[in-house]
């Protein structure tokens, strides 16, 4: 058992952090403050290829990892460009699993090379007002009429759109009350993000302001029925390919915003003196410190546990919850305290801690809550019965 990265995941993260570094804390306060998609990060990145780290080489990609893609995505957390720079490039690289798995030929030439290249954004529209994680009851209803699906619905918390070109869609083809189990009848499309068919509502929101979330509003949006992701009808399977490597990644970004947030807590702990000595001499705030460490090093080796059994092929979706519970934790806990450890320095923007804390509340949060996660593990792991 070797806990060590290999050459090429050091050379993956060294390089990473070195495009990161053209985009340092002044550029991501300026983003939180004003706003507006990080396009230049963006295009950084693609313009050396990293869009494309986990889509195959045939395809325009790197043909790389989950594994290598969370050491990505957690050095551009850490970097300080947290949850606004990891955001902006995060559907890139998992989005589309479910198209490079079920989808033909000529849709993974079609859909995912644009992607890999950086050409097209595209958003993940899945969740719904009154549904929330209860997917098998969403309500957007897809109706085939010859050659065409029309879309009529509502979607809620869709990031990306105000710059989408695409969207990955989960929508119902077939009534629930039509189908023998509720996880029939919903069906997956990649295609155009007509802005004719479909109304974006920003949601003005508490942190991440670069990387917009919306509303959106579809009105007889139509979609041909070449961009039907595998069999009609399948579309709840398909969308649980990419469930366990998303958890694996938002926890690498949390783990990677909390390590950049305890860096920040240290060396302002070796910088302030109070009472002529230095604040970080104080077990008070050593010891705390100490603890966050300890809890992102251990998130971080559950993180790398699922990443190498989903590359490997095997079952990981226990420990892509627990990854995802444990980081999001960690993460949090790490944040708040770099805000207590500055004292009221923490609550200033200019010394960043606090966009920190605001931002880390996203994996904390999604894309499942922290007491889903814990029901997922007393019921698939501790065989308990279902609480709801």
């Amino acid at each position: 058992m070797n806990f060590e990265l290999s050459s090429e995941q050091e050379a993956i993260r060294d390089a990473i952090a070195r495009i990161c570094a053209d985009f340092d804390d002044a550029y991501w306060l300026k983003k939180d403050r004003e706003g507006g998609f990080p396009q230049d990060f963006y295009d950084a990145l693609a313009k050396s290829g990293w869009l494309g780290i986990c889509t195959a080489e045939k395809q325009g990609g790197a043909g790389l990892g989950i594994t290598e893609a969370a050491i990505m995505m957690r050095t551009i957390a850490e970097s300080g460009a947290g949850m606004s720079g990891a955001s902006a490039v995060h559907i890139n690289i998992f989005g589309l699993k479910p198209v490079d798995i079920f989808g033909t030929d000529e849709q993974k030439e079609r859909m995912m090379r644009p992607m890999a290249e950086g050409r097209e954004k595209a958003c993940f529209a899945v969740t719904e007002p009154n549904t929330g994680l209860n997917t098998t009851q969403l309500k957007l209803r897809a109706e085939k009429r010859g050659n065409t699906y029309h879309v009529t619905g509502q979607k809620v918390w869709i990031s990306t759109a105000q710059v989408a070109d695409r969207v990955l869609l989960l929508a119902r083809t077939t009534p629930l009350e039509e189908v023998k189990k509720p996880t029939h009848g919903l069906s997956l499309f990649y295609t155009t993000f007509d802005r004719d068919r479909i109304r974006v509502r920003e949601i003005d929101k508490m942190g991440r302001k670069c990387v917009d979330s919306n509303e959106l509003f579809f009105e007889d949006f139509q979609i041909p029925e070449e961009d039907l992701i595998g069999e009609e009808g399948e579309g709840f399977g398909y969308i649980l390919q990419g469930m366990n490597p998303e958890r694996i990644l938002i926890a690498a970004e949390a783990v990677g915003l909390g390590i950049c947030a305890l860096r920040k807590a240290t060396q302002y702990a070796q910088e302030r003196v109070v009472f002529n000595r230095q604040i970080g001499q104080n077990q008070a705030i050593q010891h705390p410190l100490a603890k966050n460490w300890c809890a992102l090093e251990a998130a971080w080796l559950m993180i790398m546990k699922a990443a190498t059994l989903y590359d490997s092929g095997k079952p990981c979706g226990a420990e892509a919850n627990a990854a995802k519970y444990l980081a999001g934790e960690a993460g949090f806990d790490a944040c708040q305290q770099s805000v207590m450890t500055h004292g009221g320095f923490g609550y200033a923007k200019e010394y960043h801690v606090e966009r920190y804390l605001r931002e880390v509340m996203v994996p904390r949060i999604a894309p499942i809550s922290p007491q889903l996660v814990l029901s997922y593990i007393a019921e698939r792991v501790l065989d308990l019965p279902k609480s709801y």
